[in-house]
């Protein structure tokens, strides 16, 4: 079975984003990774490069900025890697510069990859979502948090990024995929406040164009993490790979429940979510099968 990982990322360094740790995550389980590194203005390429010279491939790429609106450049992105994709491999493993697989799945998505790679019905993998916000300490499970995505996926003609890369469909239809009892540890959100809101501030760029990140974007120089409500602790263990960038973060943060309460139609959603594990109304860019 072969196996190739996949991701794109543009200023990892300058917005802080754990790219190097996302690769080596997933590193054990591929042949080959494949970066599109985009016009990076800081070292970011290099800080690729310097991963596993022998496994991970670069692909040097230009951001089409007049892709601004709904986040298309992400897919874009997305795509230019997964084209550069080996065409001999039984799966294309994509993540995301700001995403982290735990060591302890690697067994768990292994198997999942052996036991469908010969069942052409099975067009991804399915996997679970942990979203860390305001500090590695806290997880956001609210309504607002998507619970699950495709990041496993055949190397198949037709299949492509969609809408602002969170997943995949097949010539515009949703994959069909099955579920695997393995998390994605997503930190997008867990920065210095200074660091995220630089992030937020070119971040909102590629889905909105100047006079909307005028109006709508803080000029604060430091992000407010308490706009979110309903955060839990997290007491588990973080990836190995995270280990060195959890000891250096110089920022605390503790969850203000004064500051930004949960109106009452979705704290009764949210009882529903977890007495029965149903999400009513979810959006589910995938079928399982």
């Amino acid at each position: 079975m072969k196996v190739s990982g996949f991701t794109f990322v543009k200023n990892a360094v300058k917005f802080g984003y754990p790219v190097a740790e996302a690769i080596r995550s997933i590193l054990p389980l591929c042949d080959e990774f494949v970066v599109a590194a985009g016009n990076s203005d800081d070292s970011t390429r290099e800080l690729i490069a310097s991963v596993d010279p022998a496994k991970v491939h670069i692909i040097d790429t230009v951001w089409n900025e007049d892709l601004r609106i709904g986040g298309s450049v992400l897919a874009s992105e997305t795509n230019k890697a997964l084209d550069a994709v080996s065409d001999s491999s039984d799966w294309a493993f994509y993540l995301q510069a700001d995403e982290v697989v735990h060591e302890r799945y690697l067994p768990v998505i292994q198997a999942g990859m052996e036991q469908w790679k010969n069942d052409p019905r099975v067009e991804g993998l399915l996997f679970n979502y942990l979203h860390f916000f305001g500090s590695y300490d806290y997880i956001a499970g609210s309504r607002e948090w998507y619970t699950r995505e495709v990041r496993v996926i055949r190397k198949q003609p037709g299949i492509r990024s969609y809408k602002d890369a969170q997943g995949f469909r097949k010539d515009g239809r949703k994959l069909n995929v099955k579920l695997i009892q393995a998390f994605i540890y997503h930190y997008g959100w867990v920065k210095p406040p200074s660091s995220q809101q630089a992030k937020q501030e070119s971040f909102h760029k590629h889905w909105h164009d100047d006079e909307w990140v005028k109006n709508n974007v803080s000029a604060e120089k430091e992000f407010d993490y308490n706009i979110v409500s309903g955060l839990k602790q997290f007491t588990e263990s973080h990836p190995q790979v995270m280990k060195q960038r959890i000891a250096l973060k110089n920022w605390e943060f503790q969850p203000d429940s004064h500051k930004n309460k949960i109106p009452p139609a979705k704290i009764v959603l949210q009882l529903i979510e977890e007495l029965s594990g149903w999400r009513i109304g979810e959006y589910k860019n995938y079928r399982i099968i």
